[in-house]
């Protein structure tokens, strides 16, 4: 029998899982883009598990600070679109292990919560780019709304751009310069910066880095 153990501190847990997964005729794909986009973002990141693939197209992972699952859940989408895309749920709260492979806890409950917001949130016009919520099992609800505020915001920037000012981001946010996106994109480094500026990626950019820093 295992011996049930928790994590002491609260944890961010994150759900993520594909929108619209069951029209995607070929699951056999699905699933292969997943493990790519779960291998290239867990090297970036620090999760506290690995994040697994736990049901169909649902994954799942834990991060020590809420900052760091935010992140992850960008680096996630960034990943998988513009062919598939993908929402999320991150929760904040304990997590109890139940075994090797089982875990539960506030944390699960929260995120779960806050994944389905998202898609009952995409069903109405005016929050139909939503694809990223936080909740909270913390007492205090006065950070949850500023940071869904924020999440909200960059959900609709990041549903409103065409393929290749995704593109663009995922190799901003890999650290490349406009330069050498311009070249690998066959357009002017003027028009890599004038993207940038009306399609609001820097407005992502610089949001993702204060999000980065939460505790």
């Amino acid at each position: 029998m295992h011996e049930m153990k928790s994590i002491a501190l609260p944890v961010a847990a994150l759900i993520g899982d594909v929108v619209h997964s069951r029209e995607v005729p070929d699951r056999r794909a699905l699933h292969d883009r997943l493990l790519a986009a779960l291998a290239a973002v867990s090297a970036r990141t620090t999760p506290l598990d690995p994040v697994r693939i736990t049901v169909g197209d649902e994954f799942q992972g834990c991060y020590a600070r809420l900052g760091e699952a935010i992140e992850a859940a960008l680096l996630f989408r960034l990943e998988l679109l513009p062919e598939f895309d993908t929402r999320y749920g991150i929760g904040w709260g304990t997590v109890t292990r139940l075994d090797a492979h089982t875990q539960d806890g506030s944390a699960w409950w929260a995120a779960r919560d806050a994944v389905e917001w998202v898609s009952e949130a995409a069903r109405h016009p005016e929050t139909r780019h939503a694809r990223t919520a936080y909740r909270s099992a913390e007492p205090d609800a006065s950070v949850p709304d500023a940071v869904n505020a924020a999440l909200l915001c960059r959900d609709h920037l990041v549903g409103s751009w065409d393929e290749r000012s995704h593109r663009i981001m995922r190799g901003l946010m890999s650290g490349r310069t406009q330069s050498e996106l311009a070249i690998a994109d066959g357009i002017s480094a003027s028009a890599v910066s004038q993207r940038i500026r009306t399609d609001g990626l820097g407005i992502v950019l610089t949001a993702s880095r204060w999000l980065r820093s939460l505790p």
